[in-house]
């Protein structure tokens, strides 16, 4: 990586975290007054009960964190005439933001109706599709992307034809609620995305994927500084505001340098939380009742294991560090 690299990413680092600290402090005594605060699930576990009427839509702290730095990163690249790549870069923020909207009317039906429901299911899926059905095909429009994908651990691409699509929504909304699944402890997302983030920046520079390196940085800095306000006991949860928004970024970072299988990989915490939950209903199903978890996601069966919430998310930061560094020694 270039010096004049090093110092753009350290200035968008910096600049990020204190936006994202600033907003969020600026954002919970609003969110406060008020009574932006989360319900709380009944059939969860007990103890979450405590966390009832904690400041939720934290996430907005961090999405206007990164447009208002990506503001003056625009016009940086427009002064050194480099349009193609912001529009890339444009393309995947508009993605993350308008998933992160989705979230925020789940979070906003959530708090008018004073329940842990906002959307259902079929409703928020269908605007999840929409969106990324828009993103991939103005991607595809643009030249961005092909239907071809590179294979891990080796130097091969995979051509998927027509199948391309359908597997690119897949991978779209899958992420994007993956990342949604996990946010269920305190710094338990933030935490995550913070490792996986390093990984981006290490594997970007690894491989000279600019894309990877860039966002690495950003979503480093607005895990990190909402981190501050979000670890245990939590002062404010980013909601579905946050947690889409996140899921956006890593997603929208996979399909636009054809580096999905990549993006799983790293992401494998998360993986293994949607799979968690897929599995407990097969199972429910298959058993007419029975469970295969105490509860899922899998966080909370470790929760009802007895383990303590900062247990959790040094099992899982650890996990992630594994699956970032397997993917960066396969690159």
């Amino acid at each position: 990586m270039k010096t004049e690299d090093i110092l753009t990413y350290t200035a968008l680092f910096m600049a990020v975290l204190l936006f994202t600290m600033i907003y969020a402090s600026v954002l919970i005594p609003v969110l406060r007054r008020y009574r932006a605060g989360q319900p709380i699930l009944k059939i969860g576990p007990v103890w979450h009960m405590s966390k009832q009427g904690t400041p939720t839509m934290g996430g907005l702290s961090f999405i206007m964190a990164l447009l208002t730095v990506f503001l003056l990163y625009a016009l940086l690249l427009l002064r050194h005439g480099e349009q193609e790549r912001l529009a890339s870069i444009v393309l995947i923020i508009l993605f993350a933001t308008l998933c992160g909207a989705v979230g925020f009317i789940d979070d906003y039906k959530k708090l008018v109706k004073k329940e842990n429901q906002g959307l259902s299911a079929p409703q928020k899926y269908f605007l999840q599709l929409v969106v990324a059905a828009g993103f991939l095909f103005t991607a595809r429009y643009l030249g961005f992307v092909d239907t071809a994908i590179d294979v891990p651990f080796t130097e091969k691409s995979l051509e998927l034809g027509f199948f391309y699509y359908p597997l690119a929504l897949l991978f779209l909304t899958g992420i994007v609620n993956a990342l949604n699944l996990t946010d269920g402890l305190d710094g338990l997302l933030s935490g995550t995305v913070a490792v996986l983030a390093a990984f981006f920046l290490l594997y970007g520079s690894a491989v000279g994927e600019g894309t990877f390196s860039l966002f690495g940085v950003l979503l480093l800095g607005m895990s990190i500084g909402f981190l501050v306000f979000n670890h245990h006991p939590a002062k404010v949860f980013m909601g579905d505001t946050g947690s889409l928004f996140f899921g956006g970024i890593v997603a929208g970072v996979g399909l636009m340098t054809a580096r999905p299988l990549t993006v799983l990989g790293m992401g494998g915490v998360y993986v293994i939380e949607a799979a968690s939950v897929v599995l407990q209903v097969l199972y429910f199903k298959a058993t007419n009742g029975k469970r295969l978890f105490l509860m899922a996601p899998l966080h909370h069966h470790f929760e009802k294991r007895g383990l303590s919430e900062n247990a959790i998310v040094c099992i899982f930061a650890a996990v992630a560090v594994l699956c970032g560094a397997l993917m960066l020694w396969g690159g």
